[in-house]
């Protein structure tokens, strides 16, 4: 790996990584694309750069939730099952899944037409529905982690699946993608240090250099990519992020499928 392909790289997971269109898969897509060999490293690096977009969250949210540490313990309780399920399959997603491509585009073809089928049919409530995050009930957000952990799949969205979830019982629009920011601190910090304790002995300094381009590089453009969604969710569904995805899948299946050929 390069330095310009660090960069690069770093740039996809930070302005994927809040968007309904799996951060994960666009790595996995972009690190093919550049013809890069499937590593120990690679998978460490793709899994690790996620704590620069961790840190654009603690910037932006410090203040938040330093103010209320009932919003804390429901982040947690929405964090429960992911961390369950993400321990106990970590080494089948690790060595098998994140390597599967054909998986990926899979995931990401059927996750727009699921994106696309919910907003028709989606009907946001009269009266806002839950407006602020620590009205929540603990089942609620519970539940909410339930839809996040299939993300645990490369190629379905963990922001995609935790808004859908969070949609479907009554929390409006804003207040589902906000949690959805701050429910990935817990869930990638767990992510990315599971994954560097087990695999530090492949980091070598020559790599630390790349894990810093990726980490600076994702922080940046998370904090613009977060601002981004804010704005655009204020006139605008995820039905085009639908589409995006499975034309995504599309074409990178017809460009795999011409190159075998």
């Amino acid at each position: 790996m390069t330095h310009a392909q660090a960069l690069i790289l770093g740039v996809v997971e930070g302005i994927t990584e809040f968007l309904p269109i799996s951060s994960t898969g666009h790595l996995i897509l972009t690190s093919k694309l550049f013809g890069l060999e499937s590593t120990e490293f690679l998978k460490t690096f793709e899994i690790a750069i996620q704590a620069g977009a961790i840190l654009a969250v603690l910037v932006l949210y410090a203040k938040y939730l330093m103010s209320d540490w009932r919003v804390i313990r429901l982040l947690f309780a929405a964090f429960t099952p992911t961390a369950v399920l993400g321990f106990i399959f970590y080494k089948l997603i690790k060595r098998f899944l994140l390597a599967n491509l054909m998986l990926v585009l899979l995931n990401l073809f059927l996750g727009g037409i699921l994106l696309i089928v919910f907003e028709k049919f989606y009907k946001e409530k009269k009266s806002g529905g839950i407006s602020e995050i620590k009205s929540l009930s603990y089942g609620q957000a519970f539940l909410i982690g339930l839809f996040q952990s299939a993300a645990l799949l490369p190629g379905v969205s963990r922001s995609a699946a935790t808004v859908v979830g969070g949609l479907s019982i009554g929390v409006n629009r804003k207040t589902i993608v906000v949690f959805s920011f701050l429910l990935a601190i817990p869930t990638m910090l767990a992510a990315t240090g599971l994954d560097v304790i087990r695999n530090a002995s492949i980091i070598q300094s020559t790599n630390v250099v790349l894990l810093g381009i990726g980490l600076v590089t994702s922080f940046v453009m998370a904090a613009l990519s977060i601002r981004f969604l804010l704005r655009f969710i204020q006139n605008h569904s995820f039905l085009g992020f639908g589409i995006y995805r499975i034309l995504v899948a599309g074409l990178c299946w017809f460009v795999i499928g011409i190159n075998r050929q």
